[in-house]
């Protein structure tokens, strides 16, 4: 099916609708993680009891990024038309539903979306895990031949294929990989 037949849209957020603004190396020094892992992944596998404070310091840290956020070149057009086309709408991100709305509203593009339909870290296995597509798919009542997710990450990628989803990766710096 073309992608001008597709009726249901996921979008990653960072990097994705939102330009890049989050210094992954920097993050990892401030919460002392090891370089080069994902940072979730890295919570993840510390002492149990550890990660509770970890978490907290890493939404403090993305809290400062979500409020430098800037769209995308285009975002707004894009979702417009997107809305008045009649498509449903979705974000799955690896930040919390809060950040994402905080995100998505100093960027302007929050109005487009169901906030049913933001989901993150805090609603779903985070991404690469196709949970968060088929989540939104079925409340949509969608075929995933109808959908797309839409990324800059190899995770999004993952989640999409994963997920059996048209997968498209927006390589907004000239990246391919």
């Amino acid at each position: 099916m073309p992608l001008t037949d597709k009726t249901h849209y996921i979008f990653d957020m960072d990097g994705a609708l939102t330009r890049a603004v989050h210094d992954f190396d920097l993050m990892r020094t401030q919460l002392d993680l090891p370089p080069g892992r994902p940072i979730l992944e890295s919570i993840a596998a510390c002492p149990a009891n550890e990660q509770d404070a970890l978490h907290k310091k890493l939404h403090t840290i993305e809290v400062h990024y979500a409020q430098q956020a800037k769209p995308q070149t285009h975002a707004d057009t894009l979702l417009k038309r997107l809305c008045d086309a009649g498509h449903s709408l979705g974000i799955l991100t690896r930040n919390d539903r809060e950040l994402a709305e905080l995100t998505l509203a100093t960027c302007g593009l929050l109005d487009y979306f169901d906030t049913d339909h933001i989901l993150g870290r805090d609603c779903s296995p985070p991404k690469p895990s196709p949970h968060g597509i088929q989540a939104l798919l079925q409340a949509w009542r969608a075929d995933r031949q109808h959908a797309v997710m839409v990324g800059d990450y190899k995770f999004d990628l993952e989640a999409g294929r994963a997920a059996g989803v048209t997968t498209v990766h927006l390589a907004v710096t000239g990246d391919f990989a």
